[in-house]
């Protein structure tokens, strides 16, 4: 599997007039293909004729959202989207299935939503993903999973995520590092040694 999934944020300006989006206009998005990759294009509803539909592999309507300003980092525990961030930031073809199976899992809970599937001349699939708050666009090859896989790329992604899986214990927690010995001296050992 090639390492061509990515995440397009939507635009902030219309491609065809260059006005700014305001926060809840009608945004209508396409997808092309050329030398480069996957490309998005926005438009604003005005601009949205049939000459900006041209050469579109997938199109669809959404809310274009102003991103919020942005807020400090707080420490916080590994989330399946950060996770998914992450993993498809390393651009390793080996994050493939659990890249996959992390998309799926934001999809149940809402938070990504499938808006076209695309086939490679190579017969991959491409599921292309919008994130329902931020726009982005996630494009995610579709490693078409076996039942038999299923439960091992699940494993892993739990492991990430660091939950423990079912049926697995957690290992112990480290001993924090003391300057005292592990098993102080009795009273009786220290009259024995005095």
């Amino acid at each position: 599997m090639n390492s061509d999934w990515n995440i397009q944020a939507p635009g902030h300006t219309c491609r065809a007039c260059g006005q700014d989006f305001s926060d809840g206009a009608p945004l209508y998005s396409k997808l092309t293909f050329d030398a480069g990759g996957y490309t998005r294009h926005d438009y604003c509803a005005i601009c949205w004729q049939e000459p900006a539909k041209a050469n579109a592999l997938s199109v669809w309507r959404s809310v274009f959202r102003a991103p919020p300003p942005p807020v400090a980092e707080a420490l916080k525990k590994e989330t399946a989207e950060t996770l998914l961030r992450q993993l498809m930031a390393t651009e390793d073809p080996a994050n493939g299935n659990a890249i996959f199976i992390l998309a799926v899992m934001l999809e149940r809970r809402r938070i990504l939503v499938e808006r076209d599937v695309q086939v490679r001349d190579d017969g991959v699939k491409i599921r292309v993903y919008e994130h329902r708050k931020t726009g982005e666009s996630f494009l995610i090859p579709d490693p078409e999973l076996k039942l038999a896989e299923l439960t091992q790329v699940q494993e892993e992604v739990v492991r990430l995520l660091g939950w423990t899986p079912p049926g697995e214990q957690k290992p112990p927690e480290p001993a924090a590092a003391t300057d005292e010995p592990a098993n102080p001296p009795s009273s009786k050992d220290k009259e024995s040694h005095g």
